[in-house]
Protein backbone atom coordinates (compact mmCIF):
# COMPACT_ATOMS: atom_id res chain seq x y z
CA UNK A 1 0.00 0.00 0.00
CA UNK A 2 1.48 3.25 -1.22
CA UNK A 3 0.75 6.43 0.15
CA UNK A 4 0.42 9.31 -2.81
CA UNK A 5 0.48 13.12 -1.33
CA UNK A 6 -1.05 15.95 -3.26
CA UNK A 7 2.02 18.34 -4.45
CA UNK A 8 -0.55 21.73 -2.45
CA UNK A 9 -1.32 19.48 0.97
CA UNK A 10 2.49 18.79 1.55
CA UNK A 11 3.57 22.66 0.90
CA UNK A 12 0.48 23.47 3.23
CA UNK A 13 1.43 20.97 5.86
CA UNK A 14 5.58 22.15 5.65
CA UNK A 15 4.79 25.72 5.63
CA UNK A 16 2.50 25.31 8.96
CA UNK A 17 5.05 23.77 10.66
CA UNK A 18 7.96 25.95 9.62
CA UNK A 19 5.79 29.16 10.55
CA UNK A 20 3.69 27.48 13.22
CA UNK A 21 -0.27 27.38 12.79
CA UNK A 22 -1.32 30.69 14.10
CA UNK A 23 -4.88 30.42 15.70
CA UNK A 24 -6.94 33.87 16.13
CA UNK A 25 -6.92 35.55 19.74
CA UNK A 26 -10.42 35.14 21.52
CA UNK A 27 -12.23 37.64 21.28
CA UNK A 28 -12.57 39.96 23.97
CA UNK A 29 -16.21 39.67 26.31
CA UNK A 30 -17.86 41.05 28.99
CA UNK A 31 -18.50 38.03 30.78
CA UNK A 32 -15.82 38.43 33.25
CA UNK A 33 -16.78 39.51 36.77
CA UNK A 34 -15.95 43.29 36.85
CA UNK A 35 -13.39 44.58 39.71
CA UNK A 36 -15.53 46.94 41.08
CA UNK A 37 -19.05 46.13 42.62
CA UNK A 38 -22.31 47.76 40.67
CA UNK A 39 -23.57 50.44 42.94
CA UNK A 40 -27.52 49.33 44.05
CA UNK A 41 -30.50 51.46 42.58
CA UNK A 42 -31.37 53.98 44.63
CA UNK A 43 -34.09 53.42 47.37
CA UNK A 44 -38.01 54.98 46.74
CA UNK A 45 -40.10 55.83 49.67
CA UNK A 46 -43.12 57.22 49.65
CA UNK A 47 -44.19 59.92 51.65
CA UNK A 48 -46.96 57.63 53.11
CA UNK A 49 -43.80 55.12 54.26
CA UNK A 50 -42.62 57.66 55.74
CA UNK A 51 -45.61 58.49 57.80
CA UNK A 52 -46.58 54.74 58.80
CA UNK A 53 -42.61 54.28 59.77
CA UNK A 54 -42.94 57.77 61.87
CA UNK A 55 -46.55 56.34 63.31
CA UNK A 56 -44.71 53.37 64.86
CA UNK A 57 -41.29 54.92 65.93
CA UNK A 58 -39.25 53.69 63.22
CA UNK A 59 -35.57 54.99 62.50
CA UNK A 60 -34.28 55.03 58.80
CA UNK A 61 -30.83 53.59 58.64
CA UNK A 62 -28.66 54.63 55.64
CA UNK A 63 -27.21 51.70 54.49
CA UNK A 64 -24.12 52.73 52.98
CA UNK A 65 -22.82 54.99 55.52
CA UNK A 66 -23.89 53.22 58.83
CA UNK A 67 -25.96 55.76 60.36
CA UNK A 68 -29.26 56.07 61.79
CA UNK A 69 -31.73 58.93 61.79
CA UNK A 70 -34.08 59.86 63.91
CA UNK A 71 -38.05 60.42 62.81
CA UNK A 72 -37.51 64.98 63.93
CA UNK A 73 -34.54 64.22 61.05
CA UNK A 74 -36.88 65.82 58.19
CA UNK A 75 -33.75 66.23 55.74
CA UNK A 76 -32.10 62.85 56.02
CA UNK A 77 -35.39 60.48 57.09
CA UNK A 78 -36.22 58.44 54.42
CA UNK A 79 -34.22 60.21 52.26
CA UNK A 80 -30.76 58.85 51.65
CA UNK A 81 -30.51 57.12 48.52
CA UNK A 82 -29.54 53.58 50.09
CA UNK A 83 -31.34 52.80 53.07
CA UNK A 84 -34.92 51.06 55.20
CA UNK A 85 -36.57 51.30 58.21
CA UNK A 86 -36.30 49.65 61.63
CA UNK A 87 -36.59 49.97 65.33
CA UNK A 88 -33.61 52.06 66.59
CA UNK A 89 -33.41 49.05 68.88
CA UNK A 90 -32.59 46.95 65.89
CA UNK A 91 -30.60 49.52 64.34
CA UNK A 92 -28.33 49.50 67.31
CA UNK A 93 -27.91 45.78 67.61
CA UNK A 94 -27.06 45.68 63.73
CA UNK A 95 -24.21 48.41 64.88
CA UNK A 96 -25.86 51.04 62.98
CA UNK A 97 -24.44 54.53 64.81
CA UNK A 98 -27.38 57.64 65.52
CA UNK A 99 -26.37 60.65 63.17
CA UNK A 100 -24.88 63.37 64.87
CA UNK A 101 -27.64 65.87 63.93
CA UNK A 102 -29.70 63.74 66.80
CA UNK A 103 -27.48 64.94 69.49
CA UNK A 104 -27.92 68.67 70.57
CA UNK A 105 -26.10 71.38 68.76
CA UNK A 106 -23.41 73.41 70.67
CA UNK A 107 -23.81 76.73 69.85
CA UNK A 108 -20.66 78.55 68.47
CA UNK A 109 -19.34 81.57 70.38
CA UNK A 110 -19.25 84.81 68.17
CA UNK A 111 -15.41 86.04 67.90
CA UNK A 112 -15.04 89.95 68.05
CA UNK A 113 -12.09 92.15 66.78
CA UNK A 114 -12.65 94.66 69.38
CA UNK A 115 -9.71 95.81 71.27
CA UNK A 116 -9.52 95.18 74.45
CA UNK A 117 -10.12 97.98 77.24
CA UNK A 118 -6.96 99.06 79.07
Amino acid sequence: MTIRLIPGIVLSLVMAATLGAQTPAPAKTDAAPKAKMAKAAPVMVSDADIAAAKAHGMVWVNTSTKVYHMSDNTQFYGKTKQGKFMTEADAKAAKYTAAKENAPKKVAKAKTNAPKAK
